[in-house]
C-alpha cells in the first residue's frame, strides 16, 4: 500500500476513534447526573484499551471542562453540569404536530413535545429533554435540548427526480419530511424508484435533511421492491454475511459416535414431527411410549442448535444480532443460515438428529409423574402436516393414529387444566394470502386452528413451563440461578376498567375488580363467540393486556397462568431459546449462577428484536391487503368498525379481513368529533354516532401502496 494512502487511512481511523470516545464520555456523564467518575472508571466504562484511547479521554475531559459541560471535583473525578431534572428518552413522533419522548422509567410519564421543539430530532432518536412549566394536559411538556444518539440513519422511500437534484419521500409513516439528494448522490435511480438511502446531513433550521442513495430496490408497487422496502425500513438483513455462511458451511454433517454416547438414545422410540404443510424447518418432535405401569413417556425433543452454534463465533454473533426469524407474507428472513435451519438442525424424518429434550412420565389424566431434561438423539419416524395429523385424530385411520389420539386426549386435559388455573383464552382470527409466482395476492384464506395445532401447542407449553420451573426450584448454595424467563404481567387495572365499560355497551358484563380477572375474561370470550362484536371485543381485550417480554426476573405469565415460563422449544428461530439451552445444560452440569446483568441486556435486545419482527410482519400483511383491495371490485362491502381516532374511523371488511380508514374529512354530512373514552365519534349537529363494533357498509375510495393505506367511504 502506498505510504500516502496508509497515512490517510490511519488518520481517518484515529478521527473515528476520537469521535467515538468523545460521544461515549459525554453519554456516560450525561446519563448519570449527580454522579462522579474518576479517570479509571471512565476509561473502563467507555472501553479504552490502549494509550491512544486514554490520551483521547484526557483531551475530551479537558475540552468538556473548558466548555462548561462537565466539572472536575476536588478529588479529581468528573461529573456533568447538566441539571438532574433533565430527562432522557426515545422520540415517538406520533403525528406531524407533536411527539412523545418515551422514558421507559416506571412511574415517569412520557414527555409531550411539540414538533417545533424537537429541533432536528427524528422518530427513534435518543434525546435529552428539559421540562417546560406551561403544559396543562395529562403529560408533562418538554423541549429537546440534545440528541444523544440517532435511532437510525438509513431509510427507504420513493424518489422524485428533478433537474439537477431529487427528493425522497420516506415510506416510514413517522418521518414527516422529505430528504434532499444532490445530483452526484442520485446515481442511476429514476422517478418512482424505491430506494434505500442514508442521511448525510441532519436538518438545521428550515432546511431539509440531505441524503445519498445506497441501493435501488426497484419500481414502487412491484412486489420485490415493496418487500425489500419493508425489510430495509425495519433494518432487516437482506442476506447473510460471507463469513457467517463460510463458518456454517464448515460444520460437519456427521454425528460422531462419541457424541451419541453422551446422550439419551431415543432412536428406537416412536417419534414424529407435526408442522405446517409448507414448513421447511422442523425444530420440534414428540416421542411417545406406553410404559408397563400404564403411564406414558412423552418426550418433547428440540433441535440442539447450540451443539452447532458455539458462543463467541461469527455465527453466534450474527444469530444474536438478528435474535429472531421474521415471517413476511412471501418469505422468511431466517435467524440461522439454511445449512443449519433447513439441514443440520431440521428434524427431518428417517435421519439421526441431535436434540435437547424435556421428557415426562404422565398418567392417563395428563398428570406429570416425573420429568427429566437433557441432550438426546432421535430418529423421526414420520413427518405429519397439521392436515394429515388432524385426519388421523378425527378418523382413527392412517399412520400412528392410535398414538395421535392418545397425545390429543392428553393435550385436551392439559389445556382444560390450564384454563381451570386461570389461563386466558384469546383465539384471535388470523388470515394468510394465497400468492401467485410473482407475489401477487390471489385470495385471502383464514387460518383455522384445529386439534392438531393445539396438540403441539400444549406439549410445547408444558416443556417451556417445566424447564423454567425446574431451574427456578433448583437449589444452589450461591443463591438463585439466573435464567431467561418469558414473562407476562397482569393487565393494567385502568385499561381493564375502560374495557369493561365498553363491553357493557354490548350487554356484556365483566368485573374489573375481580381478583381472578382471567376468569371474567374467559367467561366473556365464551359469551361473545360467534357474535358480531366478537372480533372487536377480542381485539380490545388484547390491547388491555401488557406485552410479554424476556427478562431474568422470575415472574409469572398471566396469559398462560404459569408461575414460571420460558422459551425452550424454538432455537432455530429464536435466540432466547438458544440462551435457555445453554443455561439449562450449564446448571445440569452444576455450574454457578450466570451473570445477571449480561443476560438481562441480551433479554432486552431480544425483546426489542421481537417487536421489530412483529412490526415488519404487520407491515408486509398490510401491503398485501392494500394490493389485494386495489384489484377488488367496485362494490359495497360489509364492514365492522375496529378503531376510532380524531382523524378517521378504521373499518375491517368482513369478506376480505382487510382494514381501511374512513377519514372524518370525507364525511360531509356532519362535523364529527372523537369521544375517546367511549370509543366513538359523534356528529356535532345531528348527533349521529359511529362506535367500535358497529356494522357498516363501505366502498373503496382509493388505495395507496406507498403509505400502505386503504381509504374507504361510507355509503350515503
Amino acid at each position: 500500500m502506498p505510504k500516502k494512502k496508509f497515512k490517510e487511512k490511519k488518520s481517518k481511523k484515529e478521527k473515528e476513534q476520537k469521535s467515538s470516545i468523545h460521544k461515549a464520555v459525554v453519554k456516560l456523564l450525561n446519563e448519570n447526573p449527580g454522579k462522579a467518575f474518576d479517570f479509571k472508571q471512565i476509561a473502563r466504562k467507555v472501553g479504552a484499551k490502549n494509550k491512544l484511547a486514554n490520551q483521547e479521554i484526557f483531551e475530551t475531559l479537558d475540552s468538556l471542562v473548558e466548555e462548561g459541560r462537565i466539572r472536575q471535583l476536588a478529588n479529581g473525578s468528573y461529573a456533568t453540569t447538566k441539571k438532574s431534572d433533565t430527562i432522557i428518552g426515545r422520540v415517538d413522533h406520533v403525528n406531524p404536530r407533536f411527539a412523545y419522548v418515551v422514558t421507559g422509567i416506571e412511574g415517569q410519564k412520557d414527555i409531550y413535545v411539540k414538533t417545533r421543539d424537537l429541533g432536528s430530532a427524528f422518530h427513534g432518536d435518543k434525546v435529552e429533554v428539559e421540562l417546560l412549566s406551561k403544559r396543562t394536559g395529562e403529560s408533562p411538556e418538554g423541549r429537546v435540548t440534545e440528541i444523544l444518539e440517532r435511532g437510525r440513519k438509513r431509510f427507504v422511500g420513493r424518489l422524485e427526480l428533478s433537474k439537477g437534484f431529487a427528493f425522497i419521500i420516506p415510506d416510514f409513516k413517522k418521518i414527516y419530511t422529505d430528504f434532499f439528494v444532490y445530483q452526484e448522490n442520485i446515481h442511476d435511480a429514476k422517478t418512482n424508484d424505491k430506494v434505500l438511502f442514508e442521511v448525510t446531513r441532519w436538518p438545521e433550521g428550515d432546511k431539509s435533511p440531505e441524503a445519498k442513495i445506497i441501493e435501488i430496490l426497484g419500481k414502487a408497487g412491484e412486489n420485490e421492491a415493496e418487500i425489500h422496502s419493508i425489510m430495509a425500513e425495519f433494518d432487516l438483513p437482506f442476506r447473510f454475511p460471507d463469513n457467517v455462511l463460510h463458518e456454517s458451511e464448515k460444520i460437519s454433517e456427521t454425528i460422531q459416535v462419541e457424541e451419541i454416547k453422551k446422550r439419551w438414545d431415543f432412536r428406537n422410540t416412536l417419534t414424529f414431527t407435526i408442522d405446517p404443510e409448507d414448513a421447511k424447518d422442523f425444530d420440534d418432535a414428540i416421542s411417545v411410549k406406553k410404559l408397563d405401569n400404564g403411564n406414558y413417556e412423552i418426550g418433547v425433543h428440540i433441535a440442539d442448535v447450540t451443539h452447532y452454534v458455539r458462543p463467541n463465533t461469527v455465527l453466534d454473533d450474527d444469530a444474536y444480532d438478528r435474535a429472531t426469524s421474521v415471517y413476511l407474507v412471501d418469505r422468511t428472513v431466517p435467524m440461522l443460515p439454511e445449512k443449519l435451519s433447513n439441514g443440520l438442525c431440521s428434524l427431518r424424518p428417517n435421519e439421526d438428529k441431535l436434540t435437547f429434550a424435556a421428557v415426562f412420565e404422565m398418567d392417563t389424566n395428563a398428570k406429570v409423574i416425573s420429568e427429566k431434561f437433557g441432550r438426546t438423539v432421535i430418529h423421526s419416524d414420520y413427518r405429519f402436516t397439521y392436515e394429515n395429523a388432524q385426519e388421523g385424530i378425527e378418523t382413527g385411520n392412517g399412520n400412528f393414529a392410535t398414538e395421535l389420539k392418545t397425545l390429543n386426549e392428553l393435550a385436551i386435559k392439559l389445556r382444560k387444566q390450564r384454563f381451570k388455573n386461570g389461563a386466558v383464552n384469546f383465539e384471535t382470527s388470523e388470515v394468510k394470502f394465497k400468492l401467485d409466482e410473482k407475489g401477487k395476492p390471489l385470495s385471502v384464506v383464514p387460518k383455522i386452528r384445529k386439534d392438531a395445532h393445539k396438540l403441539v401447542e400444549e406439549f410445547m407449553l408444558l416443556a417451556n413451563k417445566a424447564v423454567a420451573t425446574f431451574i427456578y426450584k433448583l437449589k444452589k448454595s450461591e443463591g438463585k440461578n439466573t435464567f431467561v424467563y418469558r414473562i407476562h404481567d397482569s393487565p393494567d387495572p385502568e385499561k381493564v376498567r375502560d374495557f369493561s365499560l365498553f363491553a357493557r355497551q354490548f350487554g356484556h358484563k365483566i368485573n374489573p375488580d375481580d381478583h381472578n380477572i382471567s376468569r371474567s375474561l374467559n367467561s366473556l370470550m365464551d359469551e361473545i363467540e360467534g357474535k358480531p362484536e366478537q372480533n372487536v371485543l377480542q381485539s380490545l381485550a388484547v390491547r388491555a393486556m401488557t406485552k410479554a417480554k424476556y427478562t431474568t426476573e422470575a415472574k409469572g405469565h398471566f396469559g398462560l397462568a404459569f408461575n414460571h415460563y420460558t422459551h425452550f422449544t424454538s432455537p432455530i428461530r429464536r435466540y432466547p431459546d438458544m440462551m435457555v439451552h445453554r443455561l439449562l445444560q450449564h446448571y445440569l452440569d452444576e455450574g454457578k449462577p450466570a451473570n445477571k446483568s449480561e443476560l438481562e441486556e441480551k433479554c432486552i435486545h431480544s425483546s426489542e428484536r421481537e417487536k421489530r419482527a412483529a412490526d415488519a410482519e404487520r407491515a408486509s400483511i398490510k401491503y398485501k391487503q392494500v394490493e389485494f383491495m386495489s384489484m377488488a371490485a367496485d362494490k359495497l362491502y360489509n364492514g365492522i368498525i375496529t378503531g376510532v381516532t380524531d382523524f378517521g374511523i378504521f373499518v375491517e371488511i368482513v369478506e376480505t379481513k382487510c382494514e381501511g380508514m374512513v377519514r372524518l374529512a370525507d364525511m360531509k354530512d356532519d362535523f364529527y368529533e372523537l369521544d375517546e373514552k367511549n370509543y366513538r365519534v359523534i356528529g356535532r349537529r345531528r348527533n349521529k354516532i359511529y362506535r367500535l363494533g358497529d356494522k357498516v357498509e363501505v366502498r373503496v375510495k382509493k388505495t395507496d401502496v406507498d403509505r400502505r393505506m386503504i381509504d374507504l367511504i361510507f355509503e350515503d
